[in-house]
Formats: C-alpha cells, sequence, structure tokens
C-alpha cells in the first residue's frame, strides 16, 4: 500500500489460524525489545473499513493521527486517542492477510505489556510524545470476523492479558510526524 492509496482490506477467513498454532508461533517469537525499538507501519483509519499507510502520519494532542477516522466521531475518547499494537503479533494474525487489517494507528517492535508500558508511561515516536491510557484494549467482533474466534480467544487468554497481545490506548502529549523506521524510545515509565 503507498501514501496516496487507500485501501479496503477484507478479512480471508481461509487465514485464521487455531488457538494451537497461534500459541505455538507466539511462543517461538523473540522477546520484542523493551526500551528501544522501531515503527513497523502508520495506518490511518478511514470509514467502515478503508485504510490508507501513509509515508508519514502526522500526530496532534486532542486530534490523534491527523486524517484517522478518531478525531471524526462524536463519542471520541480521550483515552483512545492513538492504538498501538506489536508488529510481530499483528503479522501472526493477519498470516498473510495485509498488516493494516488490525485497525491500529502504529505496528511497532515493542514489549507493550502492562508491566514495561504502565498506564501513564511516556513514549517518543519519531517526533511525537505519547502517553499510555488505563483504557483496555481488547479484541472485538471486528477483530475476531477478521482474524478468527482463536486470535480473538488468544488475546483475552488470562495468562496473556497482562502482555497485551492485541495492544494498547495512548494519548497524544506533543504532536508531529511519525515515518515507518522511526525509533519508539521508552521515556519514562509510570
Amino acid at each position: 500500500m503507498n501514501d496516496t492509496q487507500v485501501l479496503l482490506p477484507s478479512a480471508d477467513p481461509a487465514r485464521h489460524l487455531p488457538l494451537a498454532a497461534l500459541r505455538e508461533a507466539l511462543e517461538a517469537l523473540p522477546a520484542p525489545p523493551r526500551d528501544l525499538g522501531v515503527v513497523a507501519l502508520v495506518v490511518e483509519r478511514h470509514p467502515g473499513e478503508a485504510r490508507r499507510a501513509p509515508e508519514v502520519g502526522v500526530f496532534a494532542p486532542g486530534r490523534g493521527l491527523v486524517g484517522d477516522r478518531w478525531a471524526q466521531s462524536e463519542r471520541a475518547n480521550p483515552e483512545a486517542e492513538v492504538t498501538l499494537m506489536r508488529a510481530d503479533v499483528a503479522k501472526l494474525v493477519c498470516n498473510g492477510q495485509d498488516l493494516s487489517l488490525p485497525g491500529d494507528n502504529l505496528l511497532v517492535a515493542l514489549d507493550l505489556s502492562a508491566e514495561n508500558l504502565p498506564t501513564g508511561s511516556r513514549l517518543q515516536v519519531g517526533e511525537v510524545v505519547l502517553e499510555i491510557t488505563a483504557k483496555p484494549h481488547t479484541g472485538c467482533l471486528k477483530f475476531e470476523r477478521r482474524f478468527g474466534a482463536d486470535a480473538r480467544a488468544l488475546t483475552g487468554l488470562d495468562e496473556l492479558k497482562a502482555a497485551r497481545l492485541r495492544g494498547i490506548h495512548a494519548r497524544v502529549v506533543s504532536g508531529g510526524a511519525v515515518r515507518c523506521g522511526d525509533a519508539v524510545r521508552v521515556l519514562g515509565r509510570a
């Protein structure tokens, strides 16, 4: 997907993996970096299921990712301004499908666990500073439709909840640009 292309990715049920395969693949993943990671993908969500992966995403306080549907919602929750998901977990559940399909604004190579990034922790992502919020980011029916009931079950397993496999929410503290390949640095843990 390029900077100008708006894509309406469709889920392929033939790509859904069973829980046992998901768990095995998850256990085989190397541990994500804890302090310094990288941005793998920036994703704008548009009405419906449309997505755009810009080369540069601009983030602003109170607006999230400029151009993303979050700011256009009458019910925009300030605790959910930006969503992040581990890129390796997204790749696992997507199983060959477009990586914009999960619908998270930032796919990153970084440990998003509650232990590593408790509520209030701050990240420098490119030029942007984000603060992790308390709002849980859990799998929903859309996630289940895209990746299967077993993928949703994986992200909700009691022993894996603290890993936050489905991702996290954040708010924009200071805005700026983010590009694929930019560093994601933990500035401070709450």
